[in-house]
């Protein structure tokens, strides 16, 4: 969970056997003591199953994809249209997340990632075509990482049990191939005239993006904007752009009926995006309350939106 489990978090750490995440995850570490949020009992629950999942319907054919069993708990999203279904992130890669959109859609779909972070990219390598940003930290990336995923794994990051036929010991994100490299402005129909529109939105990384729906007024944030401290301390970010970033997101809320972003709780009220420009700037220029966040890390916190930084 990115709101209280950030000291471990940023610890790369490997666990040798399936046995030894079995004993951890029979003493449930604090996060996962706080769920299920009580935010999700507002949304309509679609029963899959795929036990490492839980699936909601945000509006007819939008799901948010759900990980409450990983300390990310990460969120994709599938939006279905009438001749394609586009798939914004594919998550951890520790469940079978192929086989879950397989049975909410027969369309074909389009892999499309809010950024290139492992806990995002997981299962690519499921999905034939897939868009990706044209930058470079895309491309390198796309090769996969073992070091990445199995920080995954560290001591309190899972709650309950991992899939059955999931092996620990090789947990690796693997390599996947980019189709069509796209760009800011890129538009993917899916069909009678629905489309979404890339909105690159680069800061927490080189290729962050946001997606909108103009038609229905959603825009999905990815890792830019989650209610959660937000994590802008890695070496590829870059403070500078995301301030721009978020500044020209909070400049489309007229258009915005619901926010949704990636980790921990989907649906946020369009009122967040200009609160999170002032926030950024008033942290940037040393206002907010300070605490710790971890080795070289401090969370700041200005109404109600909190930043991982860097310390200073």
């Amino acid at each position: 969970m990115r709101r209280l489990f950030v000291l471990t978090a940023t610890i790369l750490f490997c666990l040798p056997c399936a046995s030894i995440l079995r004993a951890q995850s029979a003493i449930p570490p604090d996060w996962c003591r706080a769920l299920p949020r009580p935010e999700y009992k507002s949304l309509e629950r679609v029963f899959v199953h795929e036990p490492w999942f839980e699936v909601y319907k945000i509006q007819p054919g939008v799901f948010a994809i759900y990980e409450p069993h990983q300390a990310e708990e990460t969120i994709s999203y599938l939006i279905v249209g009438t001749k394609q279904a586009l798939l914004f992130d594919t998550g951890m890669g520790i469940g079978d997340l192929h086989s879950l959109v397989s049975r909410l859609t027969s369309r074909p779909i389009v892999v499309l990632n809010s950024h290139t972070h492992n806990d995002h990219v997981g299962d690519n390598w499921q999905f034939p075509f897939i868009f990706g940003m044209d930058t470079a930290f895309t491309r390198n990336n796309a090769k996969g990482s073992r070091t990445d995923a199995q920080s995954e794994l560290g001591k309190g990051m899972v709650c309950g049990d991992l899939p059955k036929n999931f092996n620990p010991a090789t947990y690796a994100t693997k390599p996947w191939k980019i189709s069509l490299a796209v760009h800011d402005g890129f538009k993917i129909n899916l069909g009678a005239g629905h489309v979404l529109e890339i909105i690159a939105t680069p800061g927490h990384t080189p290729d962050a993006i946001c997606l909108l729906d103009r038609a229905n007024g959603l825009l999905f944030t990815g890792d830019t904007y989650y209610p959660a401290p937000i994590w802008l301390y890695r070496p590829e970010t870059d403070l500078d752009a995301y301030v721009a970033s978020v500044k020209r997101i909070a400049a489309l809320q007229p258009q915005v009926k619901i926010v949704l972003g990636a980790h921990n709780i989907p649906v946020a009220d369009p009122s967040v995006l200009p609160r999170l420009v002032a926030a950024i700037e008033s942290v940037r220029a040393g206002k907010g309350e300070v605490t710790p966040g971890g080795e070289g890390q401090e969370i700041h916190t200005l109404d109600g939106i909190s930043f991982l930084l860097r310390a200073r």
